[in-house]
């Protein structure tokens, strides 16, 4: 297919990058429902089932060193359209999965490519964009990537009211489709080969350990990775936590993501507007108010219940902390990218890789012991919310200014450093 020749409208824009951000969350979220009946089929426990999220977010986080890479040596446009491809392909594969080892292959290919469009996603904002437009178009891709989590497990429900869990699997195929036509029509090359970089693994590998070991870009990252944690802790344990501990059924997931993604919008939206208006500072301390605020109402309100949790008080806080979230990332996330204007794929994937690994091991090993008590889950995301407000506070302390905001590039660090 042929890039169109004119640029796209901002909203247009927002809404492709926002679409292509959507798929990785949907393959996570949108197969929760479906666990007791996969698991029951294939013939395996909740301890294995929890591998299908785990095995996706490993190579996942694997991949995402080298989407962004490969984005700035061949292009934006390329590279998202050959991800989609692949994840079409690994889509269909877990749709025709009989037995738990194949299933996990094909989930392992889907993590392998459907990172492809958050990241190279975000690269392509900052191509085209800067200063306060930069800040509100990420933070309407945020907005429309906040709504994936909340509506894909009830798609899933949906789904797996009227068919079989398969047919979960043929859904996102057939997602990933639109996405490949629509970015084939839609999408022009924001990156063109006059500025590409060399596909070299030496001059990779540099980069990498330039950018990885830069202790400023450790503590954004790290804000960012471990503040988003605290919701993703309950995203990752949301069959324990609905089905078992809220005792809702399949259909009723929507109770636990609607209050995260009505928190998350309303924060994406409040990002945008205040952008030109209020500092990055200031925007991200009432962003950690509001996290912290919320992890202290979560906990309070477990200790004081216990076992006997309900709706809609045990989700409530989540909304608080989704909109504290939502406030903080767009502004992390453009400081990492303005650090590295010649590298902005590399930095966009050790960004992702550092969320990723955060994500497995709390999929992979700190749900599976938290997710029986409703108590303990909140002090874990208490745990995390607190970690990622101490890596802003040392950033603060050891800048000894404001968490840079888009349109301060004096703030930032030396573009040349790598």
């Amino acid at each position: 297919m042929t890039a169109p020749s004119k640029p796209l409208s901002h909203r247009r824009l927002a809404l492709l990058l926002g679409g292509l951000a959507m798929f990785g969350p949907f393959s996570i979220d949108t197969i929760f429902p479906a666990f007791p009946a996969m698991g029951a089929q294939l013939g395996v426990d909740k301890l294995a089932m929890q591998q299908v999220i785990s095995v996706y977010l490993l190579t996942y986080a694997v991949m995402s060193l080298v989407h962004g890479p490969l984005s700035d040596a061949f292009g934006r446009r390329r590279v998202i359209l050959g991800g989609l491809g692949v994840f079409l392909l690994a889509s269909v594969g877990c749709a025709l999965a009989t037995d738990m080892t194949t299933l996990l292959l094909f989930r392992a290919l889907q993590g392998f490519s459907a990172g492809v469009g958050f990241i190279v996603g975000r690269a392509v904002i900052r191509d085209v964009l800067h200063g306060d437009d930069a800040q509100r178009l990420m933070s309407q891709v945020s907005m429309i990537f906040g709504i994936a989590p909340a509506i894909a497990p009830i798609i899933g429900g949906w789904i797996l009211g009227y068919s079989a869990w398969p047919v979960i699997f043929w859904f996102l195929a057939a997602f990933s489709l639109l996405l490949l036509v629509t970015v084939g029509v839609w999408l022009p090359e924001t990156h063109p080969p006059q500025v590409r970089a060399r596909v070299a693994p030496k001059h990779l590998l540099r980069d990498y350990f330039a950018i990885a070991l830069n202790p400023r870009f450790q503590r954004l990252a790290l804000a960012g990775s471990l503040s988003f944690g605290a919701l993703f802790l309950y995203i990752a344990s949301a069959p324990a936590f609905v089905m078992d501990l809220l005792h809702l059924n399949e259909q009723q997931f929507a109770w636990l993501f609607l209050p995260t993604i009505g928190g998350m919008t309303l924060g994406a939206f409040v990002s945008g507007r205040a952008a030109g208006r209020i500092s990055g500072n200031q925007l991200t301390r009432i962003g950690f108010i509001c996290i912290g605020l919320s992890s202290v109402g979560n906990v309070a309100y477990n200790a004081w219940v216990g076992d006997a949790i309900s709706i809609p008080w045990a989700v409530l806080p989540m909304c608080l902390s989704a909109f504290g979230v939502a406030l903080i990332f767009p502004i992390l996330t453009l400081a990492i990218l303005d650090m590295y204007p010649r590298q902005r794929g590399a930095a966009s994937s050790l960004q992702a890789f550092s969320n990723l690994v955060v994500n497995t091991i709390l999929a992979g090993v700190v749900s599976a012991l938290l997710s029986h008590h409703g108590l303990h889950l909140a002090l874990g995301a208490a745990v995390l919310s607190a970690a990622g407000w101490a890596m802003w506070r040392w950033e603060m302390s050891m800048s000894k200014r404001a968490v840079p905001c888009p349109e301060q590039p004096a703030a930032l660090e030396p573009t040349d450093q790598i």
